[in-house]
């Protein structure tokens, strides 16, 4: 056994099986003691439950970025809400429905003096639903309003009751979902109490913070940095000894 061998952290015995000196214990130890931190922050949370926001482009979706009690959209546009759960925009699930407005107004005429919006509004599935209760079919309709009306007001005069936060954001479309509004839902599908709620625009989720979910936190991290700087220094002083 070289010198070189036994600066790395092993020694063997006269058999041949290797035993492992206290300083690649330690390094052993700190290796796993991160990776189970790093899971746990990383299993944390699912997301959160919410009415996201959509404007058809062509015939696909787009994820708004203004909310709908801000934006104005011109005659022929299609607009959609779709409730589920997700981390932030880049992950939200679409409307299941193609945003075709000829086919959602097909039976509503144009009229002199207003504009009309194709509008999809998608409850989602069984499985983004809160506790005991059951979403709503999807539909569709066509909302003809004053011609400087803003989505908010175009889902109103198709979909009450709506019910909305103190920040503006959707809580319920035709009164659904019963309660919450925009709550952290854990890894498991159920609801942490008192976590932080969307709030970087209304239908859409929040800038991931330290108890967003999205993985491990800063202060999470910058422990486990903390405690391999240690361990780093504990075998140059252990080398330095010999």
């Amino acid at each position: 056994m070289t010198a070189r061998t036994e600066a790395a952290g092993e020694r063997r015995t006269r058999s041949g099986a290797v035993l492992r000196t206290p300083i690649a214990a330690l390094l052993t130890t700190l290796l796993a003691a991160s990776a189970v931190l790093l899971g746990a922050g990383g299993a944390e949370a699912a997301g959160y439950r919410y009415w996201s926001f959509w404007e058809g482009s062509g015939k696909t979706w787009a994820y708004a970025t203004q909310g709908p009690s801000l934006l104005r959209p011109d005659d022929g546009t299609v607009q959609g809400f779709r409730f589920s759960v997700s981390e932030d925009s880049s992950d939200a699930d679409q409307p299941r429905h193609a945003p075709d407005f000829g086919t959602i107004c097909a039976s509503t005429p144009a009229k002199d003096g207003a504009k009309r919006i194709g509008l999809v509004i998608d409850p989602g599935t069984a499985e983004d639903a809160p506790d005991g209760e059951k979403p709503p079919a999807l539909r569709t309709a066509c909302a003809q309003v004053a011609p400087d009306a803003s989505s908010a007001e175009a889902l109103a005069s198709v979909a009450k009751p709506l019910r909305y936060d103190s920040s503006a954001m959707i809580c319920a479309i035709s009164g659904y979902p019963r309660t919450g509004c925009g709550e952290q839902v854990s890894g498991d599908g159920s609801t942490k109490d008192g976590s932080a709620k969307p709030t970087d625009a209304p239908s859409a989720p929040a800038a991931d913070d330290g108890d967003s979910g999205g993985g491990p936190s800063a202060g999470l991290l910058l422990g486990i940095g903390a405690v391999l700087l240690l361990g780093i220094a504990a075998v140059f002083q252990a080398r330095r000894r010999r």
